[in-house]
């Protein structure tokens, strides 16, 4: 049996990231998509506690994305992985950070980083 992937697309958090003393200061929102390879036995047991609790893993995500503050989404990507990995029973996590409002003297889509633990 394979591990089911259970994703959080567009987590929301206000943060104070970022490589600009402004960015720092004023803060901005950043946007946050998060898949976990979760527990087998979730798909027979049908228990909460025998999965990954998205509502746990968001609240983590949003207290992270409030710590640092950290120059690059890199750094920020990887404290939130790492730190899901350790705390969570997931064999693998992805975290992509978004940040909508970058400061690019251009118009753009979107601006994010992705970090993968296995």
């Amino acid at each position: 049996m394979t591990a089911p992937v259970i994703e959080g697309i567009g987590l929301e958090a206000f943060a104070h990231h970022g490589v600009h003393d402004f960015e720092r200061e004023e803060g901005q929102p950043f946007l946050f998509d998060i898949r976990l390879e979760g527990p087998a036995e979730s798909q027979q047991s049908d228990r909460l506690e025998d999965t990954l609790d998205y509502g746990a893993v968001c609240d983590r995500v949003v207290e992270l994305a409030g710590g640092g503050p950290y120059n690059l989404l890199e750094r920020l990507a990887a404290i939130i992985a790492d730190d899901l990995l350790e705390r969570f029973p997931a064999s693998a996590v992805s975290v992509t950070v978004h940040k909508p409002s970058a400061p690019i003297g251009h118009p753009f889509a979107d601006v994010r980083v992705t970090v993968h633990r296995p």
